[in-house]
């Protein structure tokens, strides 16, 4: 695959290296061949309520049917549920920020170790972006940078709060926001955000594994360690990602902070599509956005990719959203 030079794509703060999928395939085949490092011991439709305070918030209503269909004007979407027990993929979504058409929030989430903190982050995260914006707002006479912050804020307090509940899961998270017709992106763990631009993919986010350098050196820094495990890196010998929401016994070392990326949105920018690793283990960023051009952006590319992902052997549970950049300019 060739992929051209994305010109100004983001500002300074983003940290995402852009790599074709060649690229990146040979990046984690070296990691692989490492030596090892050993240290000592139904079809379900979110119903939507109006919050004077956020928006037009959609919730999700208990996703007990092995799959989920949703198509709105802004964004369409396809859940289906894997070969574990109980469903841990989820979303958020509020539209009509404060009233404006053009600020929205798009949140993918994959669980581990049950719903509970996937529930809790699909209901939180949204709201306490909103909440710490307009409290740095009120605080602040110039809104640069304003944003970024927010989206951190939310994202600690978010984990924060849940940690009280004493619960063991955790959540990936990424997230996306529009305002001021520019794109923030967000992300804590390997739910990935993928862009076309001129039918190009583009990853604004980069998955959070303990085989990346930087992550591998921060875990160790802080005296934690990682290992492959039948090719699998591992922080501490369990989890595979390195950053997420929850995870009280392992808070050390997989942090909720997230790396952001924000970029002004052109014309050339055509959707974002939205996945956990169900999607992206089997289905390279290119392909996807192939697909989602052939199928207009419609329920249908969703769908194609959840099934094409489920088609090649993955047996994680999937979710695809599919977010129309046109209409956030």
């Amino acid at each position: 695959m060739v992929t051209t030079k994305l010109p100004e794509l983001a500002s300074k703060s983003c940290k995402v290296n852009l790599m074709t999928d060649e690229e990146s395939v040979s990046l984690e085949n070296k990691k692989k061949k490492m030596m090892i490092r050993k240290r000592p011991s139904k079809i379900v439709i979110p119903e939507s309520f109006v919050s004077l305070e956020f928006g037009e918030v959609e919730k999700e209503k208990d996703l007990g049917e092995k799959e989920v269909e949703v198509e709105e004007n802004e964004y369409c979407l396809a859940c289906k549920k894997g070969k574990r027990h109980v469903m841990e993929d989820g979303y958020g979504v509020i539209t009509n920020i404060h009233g404006d058409s053009k600020q929205a929030f798009f949140g993918v989430f994959d669980g581990h170790g049950g719903r509970a903190a996937v529930d809790f982050v699909s209901e939180k995260l949204g709201q306490n972006i909103v909440t710490s914006l307009s409290a740095l707002l009120e605080k602040e006479e110039e809104e640069q940078d304003s944003l970024e912050l927010a989206i951190k804020e939310g994202y600690l307090t978010t984990d924060r709060e849940f940690l009280t509940k004493g619960v063991s899961s955790g959540a990936c998270v990424a997230t996306v926001m529009f305002k001021n017709g520019e794109l923030h992106v967000a992300n804590a763990g390997d739910c990935r955000v993928v862009m076309s631009k001129n039918g190009v993919a583009y990853a604004l986010t980069s998955d959070h594994r303990p085989s990346r350098d930087d992550e591998r050196i921060r875990i160790e820094n802080s005296g934690g360690y990682v290992n492959c495990r039948n090719g699998v890196w591992r922080v501490q010998d369990s989890l595979a990602v390195s950053r997420a929401i929850g995870d009280e016994n392992m808070k050390k070392w997989v942090i909720s902070e997230p790396e952001t990326c924000k970029l002004k949105l052109t014309s050339e920018c055509e959707f974002l599509i939205m996945a956990s690793d169900g999607l992206w283990d089997k289905v390279s960023n290119q392909e996807a956005v192939d697909i989602v051009m052939k199928k207009k952006n419609s329920v249908r590319s969703c769908k194609e990719l959840v099934e094409l992902s489920s088609k090649r052997g993955g047996r994680d549970d999937i979710t695809v959203m599919v977010v129309d950049l046109q209409k956030f300019m």
